[in-house]
């Protein structure tokens, strides 16, 4: 059986939809990266992309259980243009 991916909702954060599906909270996730809860919200609230240092990105891969591959080029909650409020 192939696993269909999720499709997310408009405005929603693929990094929420990961950690999620991890069952972490968003507490748990920083402190597995070394980072404050405040980032974390502020990653998936797209206000803006983290830096990450490589061992953070290869344990934000372990927290999240994927592949750097599987992590989206942008984590937080997608930006809605002029075009999408008509």
């Amino acid at each position: 059986m192939v696993k269909k991916k999720r499709e997310l909702d408009p405005g929603e954060s693929p990094l929420k939809v990961l950690r999620r599906r991890v069952q972490l909270t968003q507490e748990q996730l920083a402190k597995l990266l070394g980072v404050s809860t405040r980032a974390v919200q502020a990653w998936e609230g797209g206000e803006y992309q983290p830096s990450l240092t490589i061992p953070q990105v290869k344990a934000l891969c372990r927290a999240l259980n994927c592949s750097l591959e599987d992590l989206p080029d942008e984590l937080g909650t997608p930006k809605r243009s002029p075009e999408d409020e008509t």
